[in-house]
């Protein structure tokens, strides 16, 4: 069974709920390192004043016995403190929409006589159910060696030198700067840019970079579209608030290079290893995992909640007006970095899943032993012509 997350809740409402479907039984699950995966949703340079209310903790309703994994829908609760100051109280009508949120859209498609369920439901909150989720995902991976982590490659026109950094070293340096960029020289300059942001009452987006390593090959698939890792892997990430591109590997540099130049050649060492000299594919070709470190790049966008009012119209009387301030972040980058992780977690747990079968974690173990490691050897090509059609 494909594993399958469905959120529920809003953004002011008492909770935040989810069914998580198709993990295997007998998994470890770390209470703790999911809370530690929650809370660095809630850290970072450029945060709003939410952070500062919120606690996250996460709740196993079901799904998870004794700290293991049965193999039911595992069910799972974070409880907004916030709720607190919006149970019973009046709420004023919102009636004028953000431009470059829901607000809009949301309420024509819905027929809401009032913008707010739009905006309770789009909003970012969400993504605490989809770290939690994912973090879950996350132990999965590391059963089988891979890591998934991600840092800050750009805020606004402040770009970081990774291609400097070694990869091993990226992950822990970024989570030592509150921007969650590893190269320090940018980080630095990172601050300075939010700060001023936040000086003109404005917003900023930015670049965030997830890598995935240990990856085995033949995650994925080539015979359908929706079965393509990057595909999937697209989908979920433009389907995280504020996410408005993506490539894997060099993929828009790539373009402005001959084919010759952005390929990855193939070479063999002794013993029969495949080795890639480069990595422009990001770890992906035709769909499917090709033993390199999986890279993703996301482009997140400025939001759209800014305290310097915006032009729009007033939907109840059809008139000019300006946005009015909902509370929110002014730099969202470095809190979004757990977030994809964990999003891009809980695709590749999928498509690992997939791959393997079987119901319980013994079986994955047993079957990833006997997957094909990338030699020569591994692959049955017998040098025979072949009649395909006959």
């Amino acid at each position: 069974m494909p594993l399958r997350l469905l959120t529920a809740g809003e953004s002011h409402g008492p909770q935040l709920v989810a069914i998580l479907e198709g993990m295997v039984a007998g998994l470890p699950v770390d209470v703790d390192f999911v809370g530690h995966e929650l809370q660095r949703r809630q850290r970072g340079v450029g945060a709003g004043p939410r952070m500062k209310i919120e606690r996250d903790t996460v709740e196993f309703l079901g799904g998870v016995l004794e700290n293991k994994t049965t193999g039911a829908p595992i069910a799972i609760q974070i409880r907004n403190h916030d709720h607190a100051k919006w149970k019973g109280i009046p709420i004023k009508p919102m009636l004028i929409p953000r431009p470059g949120h829901a607000d809009l859209t949301g309420a024509l498609k819905y027929g809401y006589s009032d913008l707010r369920p739009a905006l309770e439901r789009a909003s970012a909150r969400e993504t605490a159910l989809r770290v939690a989720a994912g973090a879950v995902c996350k132990l999965l991976l590391m059963e089988f060696g891979v890591q998934v982590f991600g840092y800050v490659a750009s805020i606004g026109d402040i770009q970081a030198d990774i291609d400097s950094i070694p990869m091993a070293e990226r992950s822990h340096r970024a989570e030592e700067h509150e921007t969650r960029c590893p190269d320090q020289r940018a980080a630095a300059a990172m601050v300075e840019l939010v700060n001023s942001a936040i000086h003109q009452k404005d917003t900023l987006g930015g670049v965030i970079e997830v890598v995935a390593t240990g990856l085995p090959i033949g995650l994925g698939s080539h015979v359908h579209a929706d079965r393509r890792l990057s595909a999937r892997l697209a989908a979920a990430v433009l389907g995280t608030q504020a996410m408005k591109g993506v490539e894997f590997g060099s993929a828009f540099a790539n373009t402005r290079l001959f084919g010759t130049q952005v390929q990855d050649p193939i070479g063999v060492h002794e013993g029969g290893n495949l080795t890639r000299a480069s990595n422009h594919a990001g770890g992906l070709e035709g769909g499917i995992t090709n033993g390199q470190p999986l890279i993703l790049r996301a482009a997140m966008k400025a939001i759209a909640t800014t305290l310097t009012p915006q032009e729009t119209v007033n939907l109840s009387t059809g008139q000019p007006a300006h946005t009015e301030y909902e509370r929110s972040d002014f730099c969202p980058v470095p809190r979004a970095v757990p977030i994809l992780e964990n999003v891009v977690a809980l695709v590749l747990a999928d498509a690992l899943l997939e791959k393997l079968g079987g119901d319980t974690l013994a079986e994955l173990h047993v079957r990833y032993k006997a997957l094909p490691t990338g030699l020569v050897a591994d692959f049955r090509l017998d040098g025979e012509e072949h009649t395909y059609w006959p």
